[in-house]
């Protein structure tokens, strides 16, 4: 099995070393994982690509700048049986990988996303930004009503690549990170969320609040009209089960808390 880490990244030359420092390679390699790892230069001005490539990524180039266009881009160039995900701003704990790999494979989801909500991750997060998480996942909740995200707007999520190709993602913006979520819970696959520890930024915050909450907004609500339009009656889309070992996998994973 092969693992694709991909992470998008605009002006994250800082971080770089940190973050991709950060991904447990022996560890995976360990567990039976090829691993490659895919950084999108998202347009940078600084120098994140050559210090990606330096430190071993393989650095692929979107010019044009938008989250979701650096996601589009990084999936079509992962190889991986599976992919995981997280920003370049070391908020996410690649270091958790195993274990949150480990979980993905013992629950059978297909597609597996983060909790950054819990009480003991806001001192990392900005007040305005902790609202803005929860009034947008309240919204998502309320429009699509039996999906599993209490985040929303996280922006760390494991999946098999093969479902990639059955989801009608179109965002090019933040909206990206909703919109996958809830595509995936749309098309019928194995949906679940677990919590992670999240941390203090690194370098400057990009995100504009009310701008990006917005078009989040307006995302769900065109999302949820695209979705009526589908068949009542199209059938579930059922993958092969992965050839995965779970040896260890009940040990592992209690180091994790479970929504």
């Amino acid at each position: 099995m092969k693992l694709s880490v991909v992470i998008p990244a605009l002006n994250e030359e800082p971080n770089m070393p940190r973050v991709l420092g950060q991904i447990p390679a022996e560890a995976l390699r360990q567990q039976g994982w090829d691993l490659e790892v895919i950084v999108v230069d998202n347009a940078s001005t600084d120098g994140t690509a050559r210090i990606a490539a330096e430190l071993g990524a393989i650095v692929v180039h979107q010019p044009n700048r938008g989250y979701g266009n650096a996601y589009h881009a990084g999936f079509a160039a992962a190889t991986g049986d599976v992919i995981a995900t997280g920003d370049a701003d070391c908020t996410y704990p690649f270091d958790a990988l195993p274990t949150l790999i480990l979980e993905l494979e013992l629950q059978g989801f297909d597609f597996m996303s983060t909790n950054r909500l819990g009480r003991a991750n806001h001192s990392a997060m900005k007040t305005s930004h902790i609202v803005g998480n929860h009034l947008l996942t309240a919204a998502s909740k309320t429009l699509f009503p039996r999906s599993p995200f209490r985040d929303s707007q996280s922006g760390m999520w494991i999946f098999r690549r093969a479902i990639w190709e059955h989801l009608d993602v179109r965002s090019n913006g933040m909206q990206f990170s909703q919109e996958i979520k809830n595509e995936a819970f749309l098309k019928g696959f194995c949906c679940g969320e677990v919590s992670i520890e999240y941390r203090t930024r690194g370098g400057q915050v990009k995100l504009n609040a009310t701008k990006d909450g917005l078009q989040n907004g307006w995302q769900l609500l065109a999302h949820r009209v695209r979705a009526r339009r589908v068949s009542a009656n199209a059938s579930v889309i059922v993958l092969p089960e992965p050839a995965v070992s779970l040896e260890n996998v009940t040990t592992a994973s209690k180091a994790l808390a479970l929504d």
